[in-house]
């Protein structure tokens, strides 16, 4: 199976800009004969705390109407976004659409890092799902710094694992760099993983999105500085970029 990864500058909270980007990157995977892609975490709104915090319009649910656009995209496409609770504070969750547009399955990060605290509501339960004779873990930035929390989908059978992410400049493309290679060692999965280049909030996402195979070997990464989604065939060596 072809596995795309797509990185892009968002517009600030403009989510119907950024699912316009978004539609048009799973095109080009799905051009390009993917079968499955990964966006950045908080894709539709750009990691806009503040915003999110204030703002209820901002927040979605998987029926959204302004989400049409990347749902009948053609293929598996992984969104991660604000979604509304029923309380006072969204999740950040994982919302995973079929080719058709109908939901397989959401997962809402577990571990927020300490600004997000405030924000939003943590996740309880792991995410999972099946496509194309393949199991997937899903996980959100910060989530993949926990051992004991990646370490589930390997135990549960999942082949590749899925993250949605934002890493800055500085030291954050070294931690990209020795997180997610991590994983694929030490779980023995394939490891995506989508992170924002270019503004993103208070931070400058380092771009770099990539993907890993088991015991750690990178298959395929994008740049520094351009939206562009990367592609790679899981189980082969073969991989390619577009711009």
């Amino acid at each position: 199976m072809k596995i795309a990864t797509a990185q892009f500058t968002c517009a600030p909270v403009d989510i119907s800009a950024n699912v316009r980007q978004m539609a048009d990157l799973a095109a080009a995977a799905r051009g390009q004969g993917a079968e499955l892609v990964v966006f950045p975490e908080l894709a539709l709104t750009g990691y806009e705390l503040e915003a999110l915090l204030a703002r209820r319009d901002l927040w979605v649910q998987a029926d959204d109407p302004r989400l049409d656009s990347v749902r009948s995209s053609g293929v598996v496409s992984v969104v991660n976004c604000a979604t509304d609770t029923g309380g006072e504070r969204p999740a950040v969750e994982t919302l995973v659409f079929a080719p058709d547009g109908e939901l397989i399955t959401s997962y809402r990060k577990q571990h927020l890092f300490k600004h997000e605290q405030d924000v939003f509501v943590a996740g309880r339960h792991d995410g999972r799902f099946e496509f194309g004779g393949l199991r997937f873990a899903l996980a959100t930035c910060f989530d993949n710094h926990f051992s004991e929390l990646v370490s589930r989908g390997a135990a549960d059978g999942c082949q590749v694992h899925l993250a949605s992410s934002l890493y800055g400049t500085g030291g954050g493309a070294e931690e990209l760099a020795a997180v997610y290679p991590g994983i694929a060692k030490d779980c023995n999965m394939h490891v995506v993983v989508a992170n924002h280049v270019g503004p993103a909030g208070a931070w400058t996402g380092c771009g770099r999105s990539a993907l890993w195979a088991p015991g750690g070997a990178l298959l395929a990464q994008a740049d520094a500085e351009t939206p562009m989604v990367v592609i790679a065939e899981v189980g082969w060596s073969t991989a390619w970029i577009s711009s």
